[in-house]
């Protein structure tokens, strides 16, 4: 039966529980960050101290698996340090990439750690095969994320014009902004998710009980209002319920999950390095079951993806794991473009 280079599996940890359920489920790489706001998902009770990841880079190498370590926020002025002992601390832990946003700390970290690899993270907002050259030219970049706005047939554009790898997310929540740029959780919190490391901070967030209903609201202002029979999801702005024109509706972007499954032949076809699951904020368990059901579909599409289908199973067990149970294709797959 033939065979085909099947993308390399990068799955998410939030914690080290996180990261060892990654490595026993299937993963090939994971992904992890600092419990501060050099992290983009730097929510309490997350993350990982030194300790932990030294832990977790033992486990994950000691089965053959690589670990990438995310420094993907925007520097703060005045506290540019913080994010240079970041980096050095990557290379002292011995982390097989460390993964960042801001052309400065790409500059550091090229300068500083030339044997560190690096990969341009998808809050670098690189959406062209222009940009991802330029990271790869000025420092050294051998793999690049792209944002969750592109189609396939732009991923696959981005490939053919550049030597750097492309990884591309497969799996979990969307984001409706130009990966960072985001305004709407600084606008309403007055902290920004690209330097603080965390969209709608916990602190902000307030679930009323009503009769009959729960009200959710992001720093007092009221981002959805759920009946008792509906699950009363985490309020970021972009995926709010709001009145429009008389209208009351998502208007931003529906509380939905990437799932690129049914792709997967595709994504190999044209050149795809690696897949990305995202939810670094999610439990182990979901951490666990997504990997699992990843490495299956995986294992099946290097078996030949012209056999290859999505088997009701893996369909299921996904749908456990997406935002309000629905999933969709995203931006890879738009009639109308």
């Amino acid at each position: 039966m033939p065979h085909c280079k099947i993308p390399e599996l990068v799955c998410p940890a939030g914690s080290l529980p996180a990261l060892k359920a990654a490595v026993d489920n299937g993963a090939d790489t994971v992904y992890f960050g600092y419990r501060n706001d050099t992290n983009a998902r730097n929510f309490a009770g997350l993350n990982f101290d030194r300790k932990a990841m030294v832990e977790g880079v033992a486990y994950a190498h000691a089965r053959g698996r690589h670990v990438l370590l995310a420094i993907n926020t925007f520097p703060q002025p005045g506290r540019e340090a913080d994010w240079h002992a970041a980096i050095d601390g990557a290379a002292d832990l011995g982390a097989d990439a460390v993964i960042l946003a801001d052309v400065g700390l790409l500059d550091y970290a090229r300068s500083r750690h030339p044997g560190l690899r690096l990969h341009l993270s998808v809050q670098g907002s690189a959406t062209s095969y222009e940009a991802v050259n330029f990271a790869c030219r000025e420092f050294g970049v051998r793999r690049a994320v792209l944002p969750r706005v592109l189609t396939l047939a732009q991923v696959e554009r981005v490939i053919r014009n550049t030597l750097a790898e492309i990884e591309v997310f497969c799996f979990g929540s969307l984001c409706v902004m130009n990966e960072g740029r985001c305004w709407l959780s600084s606008y309403a919190t007055g902290e920004s998710p690209n330097t603080l490391g965390a969209c709608s901070p916990a602190r902000f967030v307030k679930w009323e009980k009503k009769p009959g209903r729960m009200d959710t609201r992001l720093n007092g202002i009221l981002i959805d209002r759920y009946d008792d029979r509906e699950p009363a999801g985490y309020p970021t702005l972009c995926k709010g319920r709001f009145e429009v024109n008389g209208a009351t509706y998502y208007a931003l972007e529906e509380p939905v999950s990437l799932n690129a499954l049914e792709l997967l032949p595709e994504i190999a076809r044209i050149g795809v390095a690696a897949v990305k699951i995202e939810g670094r904020q999610r439990s182990p368990a979901y951490v666990a079951q997504a990997t699992r059901t990843w490495r299956a579909a995986l294992d099946a599409l290097g078996e030949g993806p012209e056999g290859f289908t999505v088997r009701p199973a893996w369909r299921a067990e996904l749908g456990k794991l997406a935002e309000g149970a629905q999933v969709t294709l995203g931006a890879y797959d738009r009639p109308w473009r």
